[in-house]
């Protein structure tokens, strides 16, 4: 049991708009929760003898949350990278067998020790930059044990590392090669047997559909969803990437927690969103990687207050990338996102994208106490520093989970 602690000398960023940001702050921590926040010259004199944590004037915000990742996977991608450097295109290379489909073939491949190992590298370096959230989608194994293997090693990375952890089914994901040709049987097979299965093992948050010319068309796309909502699953989507397919709108239908990529998405599609409640993930990891030049359209997405939420993306093929800040930094100068839209968008946007937003992305009393620590002297340094390393401490349950010294 940790002892109650004040947390002091800091400047806090709480989550939401920036003028609930606190100059000269402090917080309580008990039984891993928050008790009390705000300006250390109110602290209530019953917490005055408590043990105190100084955090020598550095700004804190909630742990981020990176809310799209493709974490678990075998191998990498760094021959198509070369290839796309000499000018092939993604749905060039995914339609010759590679994209997605090499990923898959390494993931069948390897065995659930493997995949963490490889996985834990990958969540140790985004713990190092503040993350304490995140999502992981499955969508690399595209039959039942496959998948099931990838789902079980992001559960257990949520137990082995400080962090907590989201499932989401990417079955949906490509057509394997077994299916060639056969794209409703293999939603058959998504639907009627891969998701009963992995959500009767308790491996399944969420369901999700890569919807695009090289994943599932919309009637496709429709029945996976059908799916999901007679287990009780929130949907998700990731449309709108290559093309205007359409998908945003139809996920809408359903209530989806998020649409994702959104490149090509059109006004209505906004308007779509913003009446079924969705958030806008936006993913500049992916948009830089493939060098696309259609950003998602923020101006629509800002007119219909739609909350726009980042996240990294991190996947083998289109978004190598385990920095939310970096992703802070991308958002900002491909995107013109603007420093508060950037900080809403990696805590209370992302956990709300996450279908959590009561319990992670925002400090308050009555929640848990899982924080970053950042070595900055203003929040604009977070994204205009570039492969900088800010986080100073990482504070989970009211524990600090990582530690670096500064000089």
């Amino acid at each position: 049991m940790v002892s109650p602690v004040i947390w002091k000398h800091m400047h806090l960023y709480p989550g939401g708009a920036m003028s609930a940001c606190i100059e000269q702050a402090a917080m309580v921590i008990e039984h891993g929760r928050i008790a009390w926040v705000g300006a250390a010259c109110e602290l209530p004199a019953r917490y005055a003898d408590l043990a105190c944590e100084d955090l020598g004037g550095r700004w804190v915000t909630p742990g981020l949350v990176d809310c799209h990742t493709h974490l678990v996977h075998g191998g990498d991608r760094a021959g198509e990278f070369g290839q796309r450097l000499a000018g092939v295109s993604y749905e060039t290379i995914a339609r010759q067998g590679g994209g997605i489909l090499s990923t898959v073939r390494a993931s069948r491949a390897t065995d659930e020790a493997g995949l963490f190992r490889q996985a834990a590298d990958r969540l140790e370096a985004m713990l190092a930059q503040g993350v304490t959230t995140l999502e992981i989608k499955s969508g690399y194994g595209l039959e039942l044990e496959a998948e099931r293997k990838l789902l079980r090693v992001a559960r257990r990375l949520g137990t082995i590392y400080p962090v907590t952890v989201y499932t989401t089914f990417l079955g949906a994901h490509a057509l394997p090669p077994e299916f060639h040709g056969r794209a409703d049987a293999y939603i058959d097979e998504v639907c009627q047997r891969m998701l009963p299965a992995l959500v009767d093992e308790g491996l399944v948050d969420a369901v999700d559909v890569f919807c695009e010319r090289i994943g599932f068309d919309l009637a496709q796309t429709e029945r996976v969803f059908e799916a999901a909502q007679r287990h009780g699953l929130p949907v998700k989507i990731h449309a709108e990437q290559l093309s205007n397919s359409g998908g945003t709108r139809l996920a809408a239908q359903y209530r989806a927690l998020s649409a994702d990529h959104l490149e090509y998405l059109d006004e209505d599609g906004v308007v779509a969103m913003h009446a079924a409640g969705m958030v806008a993930v936006l993913l500049p990891g992916a948009y830089y990687f493939i060098r696309e030049t259609q950003p998602p359209p923020l101006a629509w997405l800002r007119k219909h207050s739609v909350p726009m939420a980042l996240a990294s993306d991190c996947n083998p093929g289109t978004s190598p990338l385990t920095s939310l800040p970096q992703v802070m930094n991308m958002a900002a100068t491909l995107f013109g996102m603007t420093v508060p839209e950037i900080l809403q968008a990696v805590t209370v946007n992302a956990a709300r994208a996450l279908g959590q937003g009561d319990r992670h992305g925002h400090l308050a009393a009555g929640r848990e106490a899982d924080f970053a620590v950042w070595s900055v002297a203003d929040l604009a340094e977070l994204p205009y520093w570039m492969g900088r390393p800010l986080c100073q401490r990482v504070v989970r349950g009211g524990r600090t989970v990582f530690h670096r010294h500064d000089r």
